[in-house]
């Protein structure tokens, strides 16, 4: 059987908006290691408000401004009851690494699968100096002590996005 193009090309924008979260909407489940190898899941999460952020890659410019932002400000966070993870498709060792260099006081998770950033809707077509190509795309969600999405951020300003979430 064949599909045309744009056939094909609707049907898996489709898809990405159908998994899309909205505020409202609980908390997809998950499972994936931090980069000691303890395994989180939705499940650990209930009960304590949670930011999780997703980026591309450990180490590169963005990525370390933004996770350094939060770092700097991680005593705003615990203070106002937040737990904050970020989430790569990196490797454990990869995090590890980051965490070390960085002096990061917060889990980074590992999604070499993309199971998690697709299940999140943080990962998608990007544009990269003209060409198009599937990858992670940076985003933050925010949800409540029961696990609910008050609010997502997708223009994210990787110097002051501790002011963009709190």
């Amino acid at each position: 059987m064949h599909i045309c193009n744009f056939c094909s090309t609707f049907a898996q924008n489709f898809k990405f908006i159908l998994l899309m979260l909205q505020v409202g909407d609980k908390m997809p489940s998950f499972a994936a290691n931090d980069e000691t190898g303890k395994m989180v899941t939705n499940k650990d999460l209930t009960g304590k408000k949670t930011v999780i952020y997703f980026y591309p890659k450990d180490s590169t410019p963005g990525c370390t401004a933004e996770a350094c932002n939060i770092r700097d400000n991680y005593h705003a966070f615990l203070a106002q009851g937040y737990q904050v993870l970020g989430v790569s498709k990196d490797s454990q060792a990869s995090h590890v690494k980051f965490k070390e260099k960085y002096d990061l006081p917060f889990p980074l998770l590992s999604d070499p699968t993309t199971a998690m950033l697709q299940a999140f809707g943080a990962w998608g077509e990007k544009k990269n100096y003209g060409k198009v190509s599937m990858g992670t795309l940076r985003k933050t969600f925010i949800f409540n002590e029961d696990g609910i999405l008050e609010r997502i951020i997708e223009k994210v300003d990787t110097k002051n996005h501790t002011a963009q979430i709190l």
